[in-house]
């Protein structure tokens, strides 16, 4: 079965993206992506896929993915049952470990996480100790803060000796098959093209499909319709501008991210932030620190 690519959002002003989630959960599915990945299992047990490894995991499990190395978690839970968190995620391009590297000799160990990330790379248990806390507080991290604990991460991560491999030697993640999927043409398409105004059908002829089979293969793999994808993904592009970009007004944010109709952003953004994007912003400058 072929992997589904999953659309990593770095946020604007950001070089990387801390998150958690809980179960369920749309990106729990057998998925890939260019973005290295750390992962930390707070709750359940299961079993793990990454690449052509096949293992059980439990609560601590910590992992490090490379770039486009097909993985997943699943949880031995009844089906229905409702874990408010169960991973905490770290994503990063491979870049920014050759970046940091270049501007910081010291850190010279962190270009070995790429090669170690290749396989996927399972980390001890001392080392799942010192960094469960940092993940922690890195979630809901900013400014300074965030790349120091960002770049203790990655220090605890360099020095763990004891770290092993997960996938064979002989297993090679090749984007270039993974990408001739249908559906994950549509969602390179997507992230590409997201403040652009394109159609569902746009999707499905990207995607060599008819459009009924298109929106039911995009239901199946993304857990939501097309629109409500789109949305999604354009109401996570205007927080970020409605944070750090305060000489733009709300409408003009509106249009830049994609929609074309004001009311139906404000609609949009009420439901899934649960408050107009004036009183978003609103809340973010009040909590940002008075300048010294």
């Amino acid at each position: 079965m072929q992997p589904d690519l999953e659309v990593v959002q770095i946020g604007q002003g950001q070089s990387f993206k801390a998150w958690e989630h809980g179960l369920p959960f749309h990106t729990v599915r057998w998925h890939f992506h260019p973005e290295l990945e750390v992962h930390h299992v707070v709750a359940t047990s299961g079993r793990c896929y990454i690449g052509d490894h096949i293992g059980e995991f439990g609560p601590g499990q910590l992992v490090l993915t490379g770039p486009n190395l097909p993985h997943n978690w699943i949880s031995d839970v009844p089906e229905g049952t409702v874990i408010l968190l169960r991973n905490r995620i770290v994503q990063f391009p491979e870049a920014l470990l050759h970046q940091i590297a270049e501007l910081f000799p010291e850190t010279g160990g962190f270009t070995q996480l790429f090669d170690l990330s290749r396989r996927g790379a399972l980390f001890t248990e001392d080392c799942t100790a010192q960094v469960a806390p940092i993940l922690a507080e890195l979630v809901g991290a900013k400014g300074p803060r965030r790349v120091s604990l960002f770049l203790d991460l990655l220090a605890h991560l360099a020095a763990d000796t004891g770290a092993r491999a997960l996938a064979s030697d002989a297993y090679l993640p090749d984007p270039s098959g993974f990408m001739t999927a249908g559906v994950n043409k549509a969602l390179a398409y997507i992230n590409g093209n997201l403040t652009e105004d394109f159609t569902e059908a746009d999707l499905a002829a990207t995607a060599g499909m008819t459009p009924s089979a298109f929106s039911r293969s995009f239901r199946r793999h993304t857990g939501m319709g097309v629109v409500e994808y789109v949305n999604r993904l354009r109401i996570n592009l205007a927080c970020q501008m409605l944070m750090n970009e305060p000489d733009k007004t709300v409408t003009d944010i509106c249009y830049a991210v994609g929609f074309n109709n004001l009311s139906n952003f404000n609609r949009q953004f009420l439901r899934r932030k649960g408050m107009p994007p004036s009183r978003f912003r609103a809340l973010h400058e009040d909590n940002r620190p008075l300048a010294a």
